[in-house]
């Protein structure tokens, strides 16, 4: 293997500053840097803030593909206008822009993470049907072997979505639901919020102290309460 040819992303905390790894050019002995390339899908199921929540703690460069209906949730949700999206990311694609360099296996990036993911965009995915931006760029991770993480937000699951998570998680995606834990007593929706998107980074590879892990049961760490005894 040539030197500096399976050069590690770092790992990144992400309450610090963002730092590469390096490595050293075997042609021109200049020291080069390989940051993180996520593309992050905002699709159309309520719980928007997952994606822009996520889009604020990922290090490296990120892109972001909203689709309609999610622009729609995020202004009812959240108050955000695609604009605001867009400036939490380093570019942005249209969900429309099936020419879009990412819809090619040939452009490199890290990972895709769709959050929230609707039922539907999974469902499209798991059958392989690639109509938008989104759901094509999921297909190139799948087909490269990229890692593709699925942040679903639904409630009843039907038998059919659960097949397709199943056939999904078969195929090498990570099925996210997001459930966020209590164990570390959270005190407002940010910190649950916190908890699920913590856990997604997980799943890339990524340190950060965005929620509390657990420590056991005598460690808890909470300021609150117990409310709910046994």
């Amino acid at each position: 293997m040539l030197p500096g040819a399976n050069i590690p992303k770092s790992v990144v905390q992400t309450d610090a500053p963002a730092r590469s790894a390096t490595g050293q050019s075997i042609f021109s002995g200049i020291s080069f840097a390989i940051p993180m390339e996520t593309v992050v899908g905002i699709s159309g199921a309520s719980g928007t803030v997952y994606g822009t929540r996520l889009l604020e703690l990922l290090p490296g460069s990120k892109t972001v593909i909203v689709s309609k209906d999610a622009l729609k949730l995020a202004k009812i949700e959240l108050g955000l206008s695609r604009e605001q999206i867009y400036s939490l990311a380093n570019r942005h694609f249209e969900n429309e822009d099936m020419a879009a360099p990412i819809a090619s296996g040939s452009v490199k990036f890290d990972a895709m993470v769709i959050a929230p993911c609707s039922t539907s965009t999974l469902s499209k995915i798991a059958c392989g049907i690639s109509d938008n931006l989104m759901t094509r760029v999921a297909s190139v991770a799948l087909k490269e072997r990229r890692p593709l993480v699925l942040v679903v937000r639904e409630a009843p699951l039907s038998g059919i979505i659960l097949g397709n998570m199943e056939r999904l998680a078969l195929a090498g995606a990570t099925i996210m639901p997001a459930c966020p834990g209590f164990y570390p007593r959270p005190q407002s929706v940010e910190e649950m919020v916190d908890f699920v998107v913590g856990r997604t980074l997980d799943q890339l590879g990524i340190e950060n102290r965005a929620y509390r892990r657990w420590k056991g049961e005598q460690a808890t760490g909470s300021r609150a309460p117990r409310r709910t005894r046994r």
